[in-house]
């Protein structure tokens, strides 16, 4: 059985994993588990704190947004995720197996999951069938959730937070990932879907 370490940005994306990523992968002979590094996420504080992990574990991978990455300039996610190698690496005195570290930044933002079935937010209280036609609509603008733009107004969690009251991402985003399923979210998500595909195979 594979032990695997899996770097996450908050007790957001940790609670997905607890409850939703890694009894699956467990299923695959792959052990999970969470690390978290409570936001302010970087280049440097990410490389450094997978390549603390690399001893100790079989293979180290992340889960943190693009949305909020702190010198991510210009950067695509998977330039970023090229330069979070190179910071592991650098940190070895060997040639690193590059196979044992696999950087994955969500484009855009975690929430971004959530847009694969909007129907999922009726488990929330006070939610409407309007909120959820407008949540729907939103998805239709994208061909996938991932596309979801990240603008400090159109960011997935700011539009969620616009239609429904009181929404809370750390206590109910794991709620409604968990509600439509690792698989449809596989489904709606291709960037996503190739990362859990990575991590599967390891089993």
């Amino acid at each position: 059985m594979d032990r695997l370490a899996l770097v996450v940005e908050g007790s957001t994306e940790a609670e997905f994993v607890k409850q939703g990523l890694a009894p699956y992968l467990l299923s695959k002979s792959v052990l999970t588990a969470v690390i978290s590094l409570n936001g302010r996420i970087s280049v440097t504080r990410l490389g450094e704190r997978m390549a603390d992990l690399c001893p100790n574990f079989d293979r180290v991978t992340s889960l943190v947004d693009f949305y909020g990455f702190q010198d991510k300039g210009d950067l695509t996610p998977v330039e970023l995720e090229r330069q979070v190698m190179e910071k592991v690496k650098s940190r070895f005195s060997f040639d690193l197996d590059e196979s044992l570290v696999i950087p994955y930044i969500q484009q855009y933002e975690f929430e971004g999951l959530l847009f694969s079935d909007a129907r999922a937010f009726n488990t929330l209280p006070g939610v409407t069938a309007s909120s959820v036609a407008r949540l729907t609509a939103v998805r239709a603008a994208f061909d996938n959730p991932e596309e979801i733009n990240d603008s400090r107004d159109t960011a997935p969690s700011k539009r969620i937070a616009q239609v429904i009251t009181g929404y809370n991402k750390a206590a109910n985003g794991p709620a409604v990932a968990l509600e439509i399923g690792l698989a449809a979210i596989r489904r709606e998500c291709p960037r996503f879907n190739q990362w859990v595909e990575q991590l599967e195979s390891l089993g």
